[in-house]
């Protein structure tokens, strides 16, 4: 057997694993991007957004997650000496859109989507920890921007999500190029400082794409990004639970 057939063997294997292990994963709401077949055989990752100014300086702070780690944003900062136990309250600051200047996202759109993630961080937030609008001791200030955003393609993505050949050309396109056929994606920074003090206690910046759960066949224009926003406000709660930040007596008592 040559050398080409044998990577043509290699590269057919992998491709067909792949497929398999994107068709599995795309029963989820949303995914991570995921490299395409030449950077899988290269060893490489899909980059992540570009700094967008949002982090400042921070930026450089930011590292991807170590193998076997159970970060799951593509580039993450935590304080190593933050004592999130000392925390009892958040302030969540308004959201802003920063986006690079090729952004096919209309001022409209930016801002109802921005209103959109605000209102998903109160209210999945609220459930478990006190939120409050003034600065003070045992107070964390949370800020968030999105960088950018796309839509879905109604109609196409119901076909794709529901027909089985349909399914298989869109786990195609993702080792292609890295994403399900006619998904919308979604990616942000966020940042969480003493409100006093201002140090940085974490920093991190995301990108998801929408997944190919009959969930949301049906999403709207913008149904992938929302669902991406409600992805991230749930996971920051979860992660702010297990780092011990204080819970408001009700939730901590179920808990």
């Amino acid at each position: 057997m040559t050398h080409r057939s044998i990577s043509m063997k290699l590269t057919t294997g992998l491709l067909s694993a792949m497929l398999a292990g994107w068709l599995l994963a795309g029963c989820s709401q949303t995914a991570a991007p995921e490299p395409n077949i030449i950077q899988r055989i290269q060893g490489e990752t899909p980059a992540p957004p570009a700094p967008s100014g949002f982090l400042g300086s921070d930026y450089s702070l930011l590292t991807p997650p170590a193998e076997g780690s159970d970060q799951q944003a593509m580039l993450r900062y935590l304080n190593p000496n933050a004592t999130w136990t000392s925390y009892n309250k958040i302030i969540i600051a308004p959201v802003g859109f920063w986006a690079q200047d090729d952004s096919k996202v209309s001022k409209n759109d930016q801002q109802a989507l921005c209103d959109y993630m605000f209102n998903s961080l109160t209210t999945v937030l609220s459930k478990n920890f006190a939120i409050t609008s003034q600065p003070g001791p045992g107070v964390m200030n949370l800020a968030v921007a999105l960088t950018d955003a796309t839509t879905t393609v109604p109609g196409l993505r119901t076909v794709s999500v529901v027909v089985p050949q349909a399914r298989v050309l869109s786990a195609i396109k993702m080792a292609a190029t890295g994403t399900y056929s006619f998904v919308g994606s979604a990616q942000g920074a966020g940042k969480i400082n003493d409100s006093v003090s201002g140090q940085l206690l974490a920093a991190w910046v995301d990108k998801r794409v929408g997944g190919t759960s009959i969930k949301n066949a049906n999403a709207s224009t913008w149904g992938d990004a929302d669902t991406i926003i409600n992805y991230w406000a749930d996971g920051l709660d979860k992660k702010l639970v297990s780092f011990g930040v204080q819970q408001t007596p009700s939730t901590a008592a179920a808990n």
